[in-house]
């Protein structure tokens, strides 16, 4: 059935169509602007989670949904089209309302025989062999349902060891998103003093005394400096990628020999900028870096001129302004991608306070971002432990009693 060689004691060996009652893509949406039912895309399956930011509304008047495809708790979406996108995986686990997904999306639905729970962490870890299931060319890439159907898995046989397995695995996700929640707190906390602060003065109101309206250019740096990570085929480089940014903001760790593109230096203290599709903001603060952190040439990197201006900066790069006035220089007709060019993202005026000024609101944001920091510092650190214990639980490889100890 698979290449698995040496099943665990009291596991079984079956395919994917044998533990789901249900296993089909989703569907063609007449899309409404006003009311209907949601409707999620690949483009609300990321990180592993599920958004409904960019879900768009079907109207059932128009087209009706058989039952089976209205999603239920605990379904299991995989991403079915598209190279970058096909094999994608996620899980529901809130469903604000009645909600299905469109035809580029697969809906995996458990049965008694599996704990959902770990149905999800299972499809999750096995991303990357789901997404040799597909078929087509390039650019064209289809996962059939056929293939997913007599997908072959190895899961323990008693629901219970499942469950334990999948209790695991969750309390590190747990963990994940109370700092992520934290972390989305203190910058809703950053962002609305740095609007209380400088939002008026765009608006026309007088500067107070030694402050000024100028472009971003005037207090940061453009940083071109560029590395060819192949030239040192051993090394290991930190990449910072659009992928690893939609991932968690955790950089892909790989060899010079992986990499074929040239790529920036990353600096201590600096800023990643995404030109590519503004109006869905990638801004990636660095505090710590090594010689061997590189990013994508999708991002700019913005460096302050003096460790000031860190925190200022910081604010208006993730301000809605900063996003605002630079989706407006948009340039491309393709709607998914669409860039700035890179001295588009400099020539944004901001409000610059005078030194003392500068130096209290310092004081009050930087201790906001710096505990993001090392929030982000743990949420790396239990990802990768989470996703190294993924697998070996997922093959047996660790017996769950033997963990707990």
């Amino acid at each position: 059935m698979s290449e698995v060689i040496n099943i665990p004691d009291g596991w079984v060996e079956t395919t994917l169509g044998q533990v789901t009652e249900y296993i089909n893509r989703g569907i063609s949406p007449k899309y409404s602007e006003t009311d209907g039912i949601y409707v999620l895309n690949q483009r609300c399956i990321r990180d592993s989670k599920v958004s409904y930011e960019n879900a768009r509304l079907h109207n059932i008047k128009i087209k009706s949904v058989s039952a089976e495809k209205f999603l239920q708790h605990l379904d299991v979406l995989i991403c079915s089209t598209g190279v970058g996108t096909l094999g994608r995986v996620a899980q529901i686990k809130d469903l604000i309302s009645p909600t299905t997904v469109d035809s580029h999306v697969s809906i995996v639905r458990g049965n008694s025989e599996i704990d959902k729970n770990y149905l999800g962490l299972l499809l999750r870890g096995k991303e990357r062999e789901i997404e040799h299931l597909a078929e087509g060319s390039t650019g064209q890439t289809e996962l059939p349902r056929k293939k997913l159907d007599i997908f072959s898995i190895c899961i323990p046989k008693e629901i219970q060891e499942q469950e334990s397995i999948a209790n695991i695995l969750t309390s590190f996700d747990d963990k994940i998103e109370l700092l992520q929640s934290q972390n989305k707190t203190l910058e809703e906390l950053a962002q609305l003093i740095f609007t209380e602060w400088f939002s008026k003065y765009k608006n026309g109101e007088k500067l107070p005394e030694g402050w000024r309206i100028e472009k971003l250019e005037e207090i940061a740096n453009h940083s071109k400096s560029n590395i060819k990570p192949f030239d040192n085929p051993t090394t290991e480089y930190y990449h910072y990628s659009l992928p690893s940014y939609d991932n968690g903001l955790i950089p892909i760790i790989e060899k010079g020999e992986m990499i074929k593109s040239n790529k920036y230096v990353v600096e201590s203290n600096s800023f990643l900028v995404s030109k590519l599709n503004p109006f869905t903001p990638r801004i990636w603060t660095i505090f710590d870096s090594q010689n061997n952190f590189i990013c994508s040439t999708e991002f700019q990197v913005v460096n302050p001129k003096e460790e000031l201006f860190f925190s200022l900066i910081h604010c208006f790069l993730n301000s809605n302004e900063f996003t605002s006035e630079l989706s407006q220089k948009i340039k491309g007709t393709s709607s998914s991608h669409q860039r700035v060019n890179p001295q588009d993202i400099f020539d944004v005026e901001l409000v610059i306070p005078n030194e003392k000024d500068l130096i209290s609101f310092n004081s009050i944001i930087y201790p906001l971002i710096s505990k993001k920091n090392i929030n982000h510092q743990q949420i790396q650190t239990l990802s990768l432990t989470r996703d190294g214990l993924l697998p070996k639980l997922m093959r047996g490889e660790i017996i769950v009693n033997e963990f707990s100890k």
